[in-house]
């Protein structure tokens, strides 16, 4: 009886061990084939981005056709745009996630604020440009970069609830509760220990909402909309990174293009600067 009570559990150890070996097969599998497009698409970013880099790139405004220029006055309302943008969105996200996380556990307008963040998540881009454009920009009868600011923000606060709160809830109750213990009222409690244990997913999650309006093109097509010349008046129509690069790498010109690769190259070393200091300044000691 145990001779046969060994065979069985040998089978069984055998069939378990071909299901990790599988298992870990196509997990492997699976890794390395988002790792070659990954790979893929930062060789060709920097293969063609670095070669439409000059001087002139970061001095001369958008050429027309088939002349020499640069991204000046794209970089400036990027920058402007998104900066304003985190700005903007940047305290309203983390106050919304640290009350969701701290008093809108159970009740009715937590649950009501949740779902309508869901909904913002996930919604395309598109419709929050749309929602400005009819909010604003019809209104106002112009496009601006404030129109582009606001649609931006948008997308900035339902990605700072959502990883606010997802950070917040991580900090271990103990924590809480001991500082009550000794008299700490909330709000000092939230402030002293709570978000500063939580304050490098939360830097995190401030910088995934940067690096995702970074490259939207929808809203910015239906708010600040475009401007070859330099302009930092945030009441007119403002050039911005993703719409230049949108519009030049669908031209036949050659110099559009490479200058669109260089804008693509600008935008990713960005969000990777942004990455690395956060992690760097930020890290748990």
């Amino acid at each position: 009886m145990s001779a046969e009570l060994q065979a069985i559990r040998a089978r069984r150890f055998a069939s378990r061990k071909r299901t990790n070996i599988l298992a870990l097969a196509l997990s492997l599998a699976a890794m390395a084939f988002g790792l070659v497009w990954l790979v893929w698409i930062l060789i060709e970013t920097v293969r063609l981005g670095v070669g439409g880099l000059a001087l002139a790139t970061f001095t001369e405004m958008t050429p027309p056709p088939m002349e020499d220029g640069g991204l000046a006055n794209a970089i400036l309302g990027s920058l402007m745009m998104v900066g304003l943008a985190t700005f903007i969105g940047t305290p309203v996200g983390v106050m919304a996630g640290i009350y969701l996380a701290e008093y809108g556990e159970k009740g009715w307008l937590g649950s009501v604020t949740r779902f309508i963040n869901d909904i913002l998540l996930s919604a395309p881009s598109i419709v929050v440009g749309l929602f400005i454009y009819s909010a604003v920009v019809a209104r106002m009868h112009s496009f601006s970069g404030m129109a582009g600011v606001l649609a931006l923000a948008l997308i900035v606060v339902p990605v700072v609830i959502r990883t606010t709160e997802n950070m917040l809830s991580l900090v271990p109750h103990a924590l809480r509760e001991a500082a009550y213990a000794l008299g700490t009222p909330k709000w000092r409690v939230i402030l002293t220990i709570t978000l500063k244990s939580a304050r490098a997913g939360v830097i995190t999650g401030i910088l995934l909402a940067v690096a995702r309006i970074s490259g939207e093109t929808a809203p910015l097509l239906f708010t600040a909309l475009s401007n070859q010349f330099w302009s930092a008046d945030l009441s007119q129509p403002m050039a911005s990174l993703p719409v230049t690069i949108f519009k030049f790498a669908m031209s036949p010109y050659e110099n559009w293009q490479k200058l669109a690769w260089a804008g693509v190259f600008l935008i990713t070393v960005g969000v990777l600067v942004l990455n690395i200091i956060a992690r760097t300044m930020f890290r748990q000691r």
